[in-house]
């Protein structure tokens, strides 16, 4: 690769790789090690095809939700792990009200079961269409619709605080900035 590529894809992690790092931390259940070799391997896909790339963050994202896909399927990763408790936050945006809805909320999605998570994090954090993230996953647009429904009514039982719409939008996107990182 030329300098000047490989200034540019310096640039591009400099700027993007804490937002690329939050998505890959919901992906993974919260799991932050799991989500930084993810990331890892996501750049290292990426780099080898730079000059190519027309869309750089949308290519990195596709590597992140095939790549994990692949790992649930392969399973040969190891067993998923609860946290107790949840990584400081890098914003004050957990005081006040919303903060119990949304640790409950965080701990709520790592319960969900792999392909569940998946769906929700893309169709309700990355905001998808259904028929992208079928895309994405490799599976039908009914399996995206049923797996939603069926994410959202387990979310709904174990937060119960969620209420029978499931209404999270008034809930404060989760976030999680590594210690360090400025995002």
């Amino acid at each position: 690769m030329k300098a000047s590529g490989q200034d540019e894809f310096r640039e591009f992690v400099a700027m993007r790789s804490t937002a690329l790092l939050r998505l890959a931390v919901l992906l993974t259940g919260g799991d932050r090690h799991a989500a930084e070799d993810l990331l890892q391997i996501a750049l290292m896909k990426a780099y080898g095809r730079w000059a190519s790339i027309e869309q750089p963050e949308a290519y990195v994202r596709q590597i992140l939700y095939r790549q994990q896909v692949n790992r649930w399927r392969l399973r040969r990763h190891r067993a998923e792990t609860t946290v107790p408790v949840l990584p400081e936050s890098g914003t004050d945006a957990d005081a006040g009200a919303d903060s119990e809805l949304r640790i409950a909320l965080w701990a709520a999605l790592g319960r969900l079961t792999k392909r569940q998570r998946a769906v929700v994090v893309l169709r309700y954090f990355e905001d998808l269409p259904e028929a992208e993230v079928a895309a994405l996953l490799r599976c039908p647009v009914g399996t995206v619709r049923s797996t939603a429904h069926r994410s959202l009514a387990k979310l709904r039982a174990l937060v119960p605080e969620l209420g029978p719409e499931g209404h999270v939008e008034q809930v404060q996107p989760l976030s999680y900035t590594p210690k360090g990182v400025r995002g």
